[in-house]
């Protein structure tokens, strides 16, 4: 099993999963014992870095995922690290299936969804407490100083911010130490490299999001591919269109030919690039299929040099794309 820190002493797999997808946004959620079942078979395979959030699940069960990463992990608590998010709710009102995002990061808030999620979780800690999204009405001091109070309790041991920009990773890492950003990052979504530099005098690690753009660098899916348009983000995410697939060919052909180079599929590719670019980037992947996990784990194992990893940023920089889904619209007021 590979492993790598992220900040100064979170050692977790360097390869994690992804849970959402087994209750939220890829689908009807997975029924309740088979997803136990592959969370496990993940474990037995090597997995030590499980990432969920008090808002993964469906209308019936709002905190569905939470619940069964809680139940399958419970066996193993010991060995491995569980990530939970707080801070967004849902605007249900607004007709779209990728409901818009409604931040609330107000002390009492995180208090209430921490000892929501440890309740869920079956867990006396949390190892990685994420800001789900930033709370424009909150100050990043506010929130870092709830943090240390939690902290400190012991409710968590580490936390971090998804979808971080570099002010506020500054201010709040000035109160309370940041393990860890949690952003989108794919060979399509390339944004937050600027981060990088920060990250690095900061000593704060990567964890990526959406690391094969919703699955598609996989190169599993064509024109044809059909999803869910009542529980499936994937029918409305524009590079699954049929046009995408024809403005993305070079990408996916380049993957296609490295893969074929370092006898490997093309997932594994994907998550190889970003895991042999810097050592404190974490991809999390997620899947319903054991086969797949298996798969995106033993990206880790796959060496790609450094010269490699510029050749296809270099390509990258110069290639045309489809436009690839950035993520739901935040609402900006509470």
């Amino acid at each position: 099993m590979n492993t790598r820190l992220l900040g100064k002493d979170l050692e977790v797999s360097a390869v994690g999963l992804g849970c959402m997808g087994f209750s939220h946004a890829y689908g009807a959620p997975t029924e309740s014992k088979e997803a136990m079942r592959a969370i496990q078979a993940a474990f037995e395979m090597g997995y030590r870095f499980f990432d969920t959030a008090e808002i993964y699940g469906s209308a019936e069960d709002p905190h569905e995922n939470e619940v069964l990463v809680g139940k399958a992990l419970k066996p193993y608590r010991n060995h491995v690290k569980i990530a939970s998010k707080f801070g967004i709710g849902f605007d249900k009102t607004d007709g779209r299936i990728n409901h818009a995002l409604i931040p609330n990061s107000t002390p009492s808030v995180i208090r209430a969804s921490v000892e929501g999620s440890l309740r869920r979780l079956q867990t006396d800690h949390i190892d990685l407490y994420f800001q789900h999204r930033i709370d424009p009405n909150t100050p990043p001091e506010v929130v870092a100083e709830v943090m240390a109070e939690l902290i400190k309790k012991g409710d968590i041991t580490h936390w971090g911010i998804s979808e971080a920009n570099e002010e506020y990773i500054r201010r709040a890492d000035a109160v309370c130490k940041v393990t860890a950003i949690e952003n989108r990052y794919s060979m399509m979504a390339r944004g937050y490299e600027s981060l990088f530099p920060v990250l690095e005098e900061l000593a704060i690690g990567f964890v990526a999001f959406s690391p094969m753009a919703n699955g598609f660098l996989s190169g599993k899916y064509n024109h044809n591919s059909v999803f869910d348009q009542k529980f499936d983000y994937r029918s409305v995410m524009p590079q699954f269109s049929a046009e995408a697939q024809q403005q993305n060919q070079e990408l996916l052909t380049m993957l296609k030919e490295m893969a074929e180079e370092k006898h490997a599929t093309q997932a594994q590719i994907s998550l190889a690039w970003m895991i042999c670019k810097k050592p404190y980037l974490v991809p999390i992947p997620g899947t319903r299929k054991i086969e797949r996990m298996l798969e995106n784990l033993r990206a880790a194992e796959i060496t790609l040099t450094q010269q490699e990893v510029q050749n296809l940023d270099d390509a990258l920089e110069k290639m045309k794309m489809s436009e690839v889904f950035g993520g739901s619209k935040v609402l900006r007021k509470v």
